[in-house]
């Protein structure tokens, strides 16, 4: 369950705040570090390389709710592998990002899905694939249809990207939070509940995770 800062007041009440932690997986030199730093600096960087995990913060005003992204970045060399399930435990979103100019990247994609699914059930966690490196189309090797048709098999998101000329990746953050937003909107109480529904009472229900 998102943590869902309490409001102060009625007027905040209308319009709460959650925040979600998205972590990103995938091979090394994906371009996932870059993803990351376009989305939070809107900035271009060609090397970031990750050593474990680094973490950024968004904060996104919707019309319904502002949610606040904890966007944690993990390292894809096969060392890492190991350990990475620590760092998405307890994560909301998950983006998996693969090179579209690099078929490999997919298949590497395709196993951190599966290790996904053990993890989590699938209402649990929003998945999105992301085919990076639109910039690279003279030298893609990934179509764009193999990958909306894995992502389509799968239940997942999808959308390819450029975080050099920042094509769609404000985009798929946006979508991400929005599929968040509406799943928390399905298992939220009826009005009158939420009326009278103390701050105890909300942390009780975080806590056992039901609905």
């Amino acid at each position: 369950t998102a943590q869902k800062e309490m409001p102060g007041t009625s007027l905040e009440g209308i319009h709460p705040t959650y925040v979600y932690k998205v972590v990103l997986l995938g091979n090394t030199s994906v371009g996932k570090s870059s993803l990351a730093y376009r989305y939070v600096k809107n900035d271009f960087k060609e090397s970031l390389p990750t050593v474990g995990c680094s973490f950024f913060t968004q904060t996104l005003k919707l019309e319904s709710a502002t949610v606040k992204f904890e966007i944690w970045d993990t390292a894809g060399q096969e060392k890492y592998h190991s350990v990475c399930h620590l760092y998405y435990r307890g994560a909301h979103a998950a983006l998996l990002v693969y090179d579209i100019a690099n078929k490999e990247t997919l298949n590497k994609a395709k196993l951190w899905l599966r290790d996904l699914e053990k993890e989590f059930l699938p209402d649990e966690i929003v998945i999105a694939l992301v085919g990076n490196k639109t910039d690279l189309a003279a030298e893609r090797e990934v179509a764009t249809e193999e990958g909306e048709e894995f992502a389509r098999t799968k239940g997942l998101l999808f959308t390819e990207t450029s975080a050099k000329s920042n094509h769609q990746v404000n985009d798929i953050f946006l979508a991400v939070a929005q599929e968040l937003l509406q799943r928390e909107q399905e298992k939220a109480p009826a009005p009158s509940q939420r009326e009278w529904s103390t701050v105890s009472l909300g942390e009780s229900r975080a806590r056992t995770g039901c609905c």
